[in-house]
């Protein structure tokens, strides 16, 4: 009896002592390729990048806007408040900027943003560097526009660039409004009025003269695109000549771009699209610079 109580003691101990031990070996995580692990704290850094992948990207953590140009090893403030880029009409999470509301490439960063003067009194801005953020400026695009809905900035050049809003929405209806820059940004001239007052759904253009806009729905029937070839001083509605076999399955035009000598259309299958999935898109090319197109062929998402 003596010696099986010293048996079961002594195994007590050593079970002891292999736990002790097991506890304070450090426990192996698997890293994602690309990746580096971090320090457990209760807030994230502000110096933490959202996309990873991304030379040039952004942080909104902390309510701060930061920039980075070195995929995170250091950031620059951006001297601008995170509210005033999600202002308007927008039913985001707030983490990440809106989708073509910003450029960024190594000789421009730009944010397009609504500013509030006073009551009544909201102004549509960008704010932009073109020494990575050493340096800001900001212009005003317009005085005194509606309730923002739609926004997008681009740049085809160095001074040349385009500005696409919509506002004041009312069911399916709204105001949509173009600017044109020809400083990069410093100063903005309006375009001519389309007078199409459905929902913008995109835009833009694929040099100075020739310019689009797409407008759309909840339940589009049929693409609407609408050209420009004298810098917005008149807009015409575009013929998309979209085969029998596709009606009412291919109803939204996506934006033109240039493919050689023509341009090029994507007309993807709307919200309620399900040919094939309702992920295949039909593709259209034009040779008089967006007047007419042709349908060419089927295309997958990613081609």
């Amino acid at each position: 009896m003596k010696y099986l109580i010293l048996g079961i003691a002594i195994f007590i101990l050593i079970g002891q002592i292999a736990g002790m031990i097991f506890y304070h070996l450090p426990t192996k995580h698997t890293v994602p390729q690309g990746y580096q692990t971090i320090p457990r704290r209760e807030e994230p850094p502000v110096e933490q990048s959202l996309h990873a992948e991304e030379k040039i990207d952004y942080s909104l953590q902390n309510d701060e806007v930061n920039v980075t140009f070195d995929k995170g090893k250091s950031w620059i403030h951006v001297p601008i408040e995170k509210e005033e880029l999600f202002m308007g009409e927008y039913n985001g999470n707030k983490e990440d900027l809106i989708e073509n509301s910003y450029v960024f490439s190594e000789e421009r960063i730009a944010f397009l943003y609504y500013h509030e003067r006073g009551p009544g009194n909201k102004q549509v801005k960008i704010l932009y560097s073109f020494d990575q953020g050493k340096n800001w400026e900001e212009s005003v695009v317009t005085e005194h526009y509606p309730f923002l809905r739609f926004r997008k900035i681009a740049f085809l050049k160095d001074r040349f660039g385009y500005v696409i809003i919509s506002g004041d929405r009312s069911m399916s209806q709204e105001t949509s409004t173009v600017f044109l820059t020809y400083d990069g940004g410093k100063s903005w001239r309006e375009t001519n009025s389309s007078n199409i007052t459905r929902l913008i759904a995109d835009g833009g253009f694929v040099d100075q003269e020739t310019g689009f806009l797409l407008h759309g729905g909840v339940n589009p029937e049929k693409p609407e695109l609408y050209v420009t070839h004298d810098s917005g001083s008149t807009w015409s509605e575009a013929e998309i000549r979209i085969p029998k076999r596709y009606h009412k399955i291919f109803v939204t035009a996506e934006t033109p771009f240039k493919e050689g000598a023509q341009l090029a259309l994507l007309v993807n299958q709307g919200p309620g699209g399900d040919y094939k999935g309702g992920k295949i898109k039909g593709k259209f090319l034009s040779e008089d610079l967006g007047k007419t197109w042709e349908f060419s062929m089927e295309v997958q998402p990613h081609e």
